[in-house]
């Protein structure tokens, strides 16, 4: 990796994640890798997309499979982070899955959703995998957090600063620096 692309990593660092296992049935099995590039594309239909290096073994996986799930890890289950990027767990610690969810999911998530591909685009060295949410579950969780190279918590007690809209940007108006204030158009 040259300097400017560590640079623009570390960059991209300073932008803090949740943090995700994929999960795919193939060949009698079940396969999962960590992956931190994970987003909600769109509520109707309801799409997320999940962003795989190319030369990836998931990528390849991924791309054949009839579903896929996305299960987004709870803030103990560092160690399964760790294990699906790479850095096995010890061998008498085994992964514990759900064997009544649609789709691989693991036990203990703070939430899954179960996928079919709805797309795939070219992001150059990654591709773009956007999956159709068919299922999904919710559990009352705290989840795992990525930033600056290293896994967190959050600190802030739920309920503070609480906000119902969407950080997507104001549906009726767009924020304007010219004059400091939010436009929203008349009728609305």
């Amino acid at each position: 990796m040259g300097d400017s692309q560590r640079r623009f990593r570390d960059c991209l660092g300073r932008f803090a994640t949740g943090v995700t296992v994929v999960t795919v049935e193939h060949a009698g099995g079940v396969h999962g890798a960590t992956v931190g590039s994970f987003t909600s594309v769109s509520l109707d239909p309801p799409l997320v997309m999940v962003s795989l290096d190319r030369r990836s073994r998931m990528c390849d996986l991924l791309t054949g499979a009839s579903s896929f799930g996305v299960n987004i890890l709870a803030a103990h289950q560092k160690g399964l982070a760790l294990h699906f990027a790479g850095r096995p767990l010890p061998a008498d610690t085994p992964v514990s899955w759900d064997p009544e969810a649609a789709g691989p999911r693991l036990t203990g998530c703070a939430a899954h959703l179960d996928c079919v591909p709805w797309a795939a685009h070219d992001g150059g060295d990654h591709v773009l995998h956007v999956g159709r949410v068919r299922d999904f579950t919710v559990r009352d969780a705290e989840p795992l957090v990525f930033h600056g190279g290293a896994f967190r918590h959050l600190d802030t007690a739920p309920g503070h600063h609480a906000w119902a809209g969407t950080l997507d940007g104001p549906a009726d108006g767009v924020w304007s620096s010219a004059t400091g204030a939010l436009h929203i158009p008349l009728g609305h």
